[in-house]
């Protein structure tokens, strides 16, 4: 009888178990099963960080990369290399239950060594606007905090919708988003700054590019005309790459936008606020 009793916990417990198991499918196809939520996180881009911590995972986090700032609380842990040189023996010695990277971002020669290091890694890619909400949901499932995943990428979709502008009677205004001057960098039409520009009510003069972050010649960018040129915070002054190509119409009306490029540059929660200032900055122009 007691025999009977203690195989009936033990089938009660492996249910318990099995039914428990977290399994999901990253953004590279692979599935991951957990018993339990990982506690010992990893992050390898600075976005990635910060949605650990928007939906609530920051406590889990035990190493960032060089570059992750925010929040504030991201400071005082443990700096794992960046994009271009991953320290694996400081990861390992963090002894991580799962590794979060950035497919494009991060190295597939660094991921490629991760995995085989037996270390749990999450691939996760973005470029879209609409990515944010989704990586809202699948960090979320992932480190244990489905609902507030999904309420981040709730909050996150609705703000994102208030700040569609209507179409106007005129064409979008042409905008040349400028990343980078030496070589001149500029976003492509599968950037989210270019969904951002449109949602705007603008149009990035080189949506046609599918690269990235295509690097562009400045005669290119005298044929395609822009009437705006914006670039981020972090960029070096626009009118000293600008100033003396006067047919520019950009030039001519001397206008040029500078946006903040911590919030625009990074698919995070904070995006809504750098969609919101290039909007306002974009506006004068459109109408």
């Amino acid at each position: 009888m007691i025999r009977r009793g203690f195989i009936a916990l033990c089938l009660l417990i492996a249910a318990s178990a099995q039914a428990t198991t977290l399994r999901l499918h990253d953004d590279a196809g692979q599935t991951l099963e957990f018993s339990r939520p990982p506690q010992r996180i990893v992050s390898l881009a600075p976005h990635l960080t910060e949605l650990l911590f928007a939906v609530g995972a920051g406590s889990q986090v035990v190493g960032v990369d060089a570059a992750s700032d925010y929040p504030k609380a991201t400071q005082s842990l443990p700096r794992v290399g960046d994009f271009s040189r991953i320290n694996f023996e400081r990861i390992l010695a963090l002894k991580p239950d799962l590794v979060v990277v950035w497919v494009g971002g991060n190295r597939a020669a660094d991921i490629h060594r991760l995995k085989q290091m037996d270390i749990p890694v999450l691939q996760t890619q973005a470029a879209r606007l609409d990515d944010v909400a989704r990586l809202l949901r699948l960090i979320g499932q992932v480190s244990g905090h489905a609902g507030e995943g999904e309420a981040a990428a709730r909050d996150y979709s609705a703000q994102l919708a208030a700040l569609r502008v209507r179409p106007g009677q005129k064409p979008p205004v042409g905008v040349f988003y400028q990343v980078w001057d030496r070589p001149l960098m500029t976003v492509g039409g599968t950037h989210w700054i270019t969904d951002a520009l449109a949602l705007c009510g603008a149009r990035n003069v080189f949506a046609d590019l599918q690269a990235l972050s295509p690097v562009v010649s400045r005669e290119a960018v005298l044929q395609r005309a822009p009437a705006l040129i914006v670039g981020g915070t972090d960029a070096p002054d626009m009118r000293r790459v600008w100033q003396r190509f006067t047919r520019l119409p950009a030039v001519r009306n001397q206008a040029f936008v500078r946006v903040d490029a911590d919030r625009l540059h990074r698919l995070t929660p904070r995006l809504i606020e750098g969609v919101a200032e290039l909007c306002a900055a974009v506006q004068p122009y459109v109408r």
